[in-house]
């Protein structure tokens, strides 16, 4: 894939020919810190207009249908501290960032953990720390060519670095660090933090609007948007925005992304004092914020697939597993299994069907920071009592497998 520039500097200026462009893009939508003040909402789905994204290659195999969780949930290890993000690797172990301490730790397969390095340069505090982790391992080149990408508050701004992978399942550690992308507005809140590589293998990043509302609708900010990179960090030259990282907008603290099967992709999002909302992202759409919060129908906006009360969700990771989107959420201490609507025919201009969220887990663990497909028939959950905001149990925090069944078998 052709690129341009390289952006790792702050304050990335896009061409002055985007404003242009950005009057005739469809908009639309916001999302929240869990620690505000929330007004009291009534949940509300809402189908709306889901172009397809670029990308079109499918995440994983052809899905077999909804799943939902069935049986019994248990603990596959505790006594984590602030963890915010977990990846699955195929050796069997699972990465986990801790926000606070600023470390990565390896679950081994069996549940024992060690560390495996600590990521310089983490300025936490607030909502910031060692936030986000994702994975590549380039065709052909396991073990070695692997790369850990980890998506970190510094004292001057959020940045994404990326280490070689070294060693093997129960022994992996750090090589030495290099920058990705530097500059992203940081805060105390509204740091957004998750990333992850899509199935057109670009690094996408979603950034918070770090507490100030303008940056989301400045298309030269890279504050209040999702980012797509290079896995070395450089523009893709197919992004909506020449010469810019930035592939949507508008957005105001979206800490989860996922793909489903037609490559579509889907993000959550933390409303203001009203609603949060899940939305399907198309390249160059604009989602809103501050202009807009949930359903709201604004002339050249993009209203969120699905909103909820922020009492209900302040919702963080997102994971599709099989025909299911599984979201995370924190002050609703709860796990949304969203069904219908997911699978979409890449060029679709509708959602089809009619979105359906079930809440499962309610009030179970506590707060739910993230969620990824763990072993065969199951979902991983993570949970984030230990942040300060939550109510830690004895356990806490920790990771949670739920077995999964299909719905038509329920």
């Amino acid at each position: 894939m052709a690129t341009t520039q390289t952006p790792r500097r702050r304050g990335l200026r896009a061409p002055a020919s985007l404003a242009t462009l950005l009057a005739a893009t469809a908009l639309a939508l916001v999302a929240c810190t869990d620690g505000e003040p929330r007004s009291p909402g009534t949940a509300s789905l809402s189908p709306s207009p889901a172009p397809s994204a670029s990308a079109s290659t499918p995440a994983s195999a052809v899905p077999t249908g909804p799943v939902a969780p069935t049986g019994e949930a248990s603990t596959v290890v505790g006594g984590l501290d602030a963890p915010w993000s977990m990846v699955r690797l195929a050796s069997g172990s699972t990465l986990v960032s801790q926000r606070d301490a600023g470390d990565v730790l390896e679950v081994v397969s069996g549940g024992a953990v060690r560390q495996v390095g600590v990521v310089p340069g983490v300025a936490a505090g607030g909502e910031g720390g060692l936030l986000g982790l994702a994975v590549l391992t380039p065709a052909g080149s396991e073990p070695a060519g692997t790369w850990l990408y980890a998506y970190l508050t510094t004292s001057s701004d959020n940045r994404i670095v990326r280490f070689p992978l070294t060693g093997a399942a129960g022994s992996y550690a750090l090589g030495g660090v290099e920058e990705v992308l530097v500059g992203i507005p940081r805060a105390g809140n509204h740091n957004g933090g998750r990333i992850a590589f899509g199935p057109d293998g670009m690094l996408y990043a979603t950034a918070g609007d770090a507490g100030d509302r303008s940056l989301a609708q400045d298309v030269d900010s890279l504050g209040g948007k999702i980012l797509r990179l290079t896995p070395d960090g450089a523009v893709p030259g197919d992004n909506p925005f020449p010469g810019s990282p930035v592939y949507s907008l508008g957005h105001r603290n979206p800490q989860g992304i996922a793909w489903d099967h037609d490559g579509g992709l889907w993000a959550s999002e933390f409303g203001q004092n009203t609603w949060d909302e899940l939305n399907r992202i198309t390249p160059g759409g604009n989602y809103g914020w501050p202009v807009a919060e949930g359903v709201a129908g604004a002339q050249g906006m993009i209203d969120p697939v699905a909103q909820w009360a922020t009492e209900d969700a302040s919702p963080s990771g997102l994971a599709i597993i099989d025909d299911t989107i599984f979201m995370a959420s924190l002050r609703g201490e709860r796990l949304y299994g969203i069904t219908d609507g997911v699978h979409v025919p890449a060029g679709s201009s509708a959602l089809v069907g009619v979105i359906d969220a079930v809440p499962y887990l309610v009030g179970e663990f506590g707060r739910i920071r993230d969620v990824v497909a763990g072993p065969p028939g199951t979902a991983w959950i993570l949970t984030n009592n230990t942040d300060g905001r939550g109510s830690p149990g004895s356990q806490d925090d920790r990771i949670v497998e739920l077995p999964l069944a299909p719905l038509a078998a329920r």
